[in-house]
């Protein structure tokens, strides 16, 4: 089983578009939407879901005021400026400031201080029409999205184990943060999707850098080359510089955002089109890889 990770230097580049429509080229794989902190994989792939499980991303703290005696030493050692003194003259704990370190759970000498887990989210194992998907949704402002990425990579590689599956392919977070730092480690290869504007190639550049550093086999998608011609020959300019292969460029095309109304991939939607084409045979070329 070769897991295969779709990732993007910045957002909007169509790499969501891209592995939906690997999902319906490709057999006998198993599905995971790495994005957890902004899911939308399952959006095409319409899940019923069969299981779902809660997930921890901090603590949330509070202070006592029947028990506080107003000593500062959580004020004094927060390095948060999370600790404060509200209108009513007490210590308050500000919800948007607190990492929930529990250093002042530990340092208050009087025990007013008390810290419990948040499970504000949610991942799941579904059944799509081309396979099974592991997801995720993470509660608005909630952390450790890296961590999340790591248990629902976990289980999507348990279930394609189990199913003798040939492919586990990841759907990547945007960027070069914890999530997708979390969903490089361990993976076999890497489908870097570039949107060919100067943003699209500057975000390109970091995540190679990052990529490089886990020395990841790495190939290339350059999605809507046509808007940007000159962006368009830079783009293939660096990847060659990398020498990173490059699998096919995919033109702009309207035709795409119906499909996506439609809850379409664009090779269900319609397979003939030049868009399709050059995805079912980057995907051929993978495949001989």
């Amino acid at each position: 089983m070769k897991e295969i990770t779709i990732l993007s230097g910045k957002g909007g580049t169509g790499k969501t578009s891209i592995t939906s429509a690997i999902a319906s080229i490709a057999s006998d794989a198993v599905f995971c939407d790495n994005d957890v902190d902004a899911a939308d994989l399952h959006l095409i792939l319409n899940p019923t879901i069969k299981e779902e499980y809660t997930f921890s991303g901090g603590w949330t703290v509070s202070i006592n005021e029947t028990s506080c005696i107003d000593c500062g030493i959580c004020s004094d050692h927060c390095r948060f400026d999370a600790i404060h003194i509200n209108g009513h003259g007490k210590l308050e704990i500000n919800p948007f400031k607190c990492e929930g370190c529990r250093l002042c759970e530990r340092l208050c000498p009087v025990q007013a201080i008390t810290s419990v887990k948040r499970y504000n989210n949610y991942w799941y194992v579904s059944d799509t029409r081309f396979g099974i998907l592991v997801h995720a949704k993470m509660g608005p402002g909630e952390e450790n999205s890296g961590k999340l990425v790591s248990e629902v990579r976990k289980k999507a590689k348990e279930l394609a184990i189990a199913s003798h599956a040939r492919y586990l392919i990841n759907d990547g977070p945007p960027g070069i943060g914890c999530a997708a730092i979390s969903s490089l480690t361990g993976t076999d290869m890497v489908i870097m999707v570039i949107e060919s504007t100067i943003s699209g190639l500057h975000d390109a550049r970091r995540l190679v850098e990052l990529i490089d550093t886990f020395s990841i086999p790495t190939y290339a998608l350059v999605n809507k080359y046509d808007i940007n011609p000159s962006g368009t020959e830079e783009t293939e300019n660096f990847l060659e510089e990398e020498s990173i292969p490059l699998l096919g460029k995919i033109p702009f095309d309207k035709r795409m955002v119906e499909a996506m109304v439609e809850g379409k991939t664009i090779v269900e939607f319609d397979d003939r089109l030049e868009i399709s084409r050059i995805i079912e045979d980057a995907w051929k070329k993978l495949e001989s890889l």
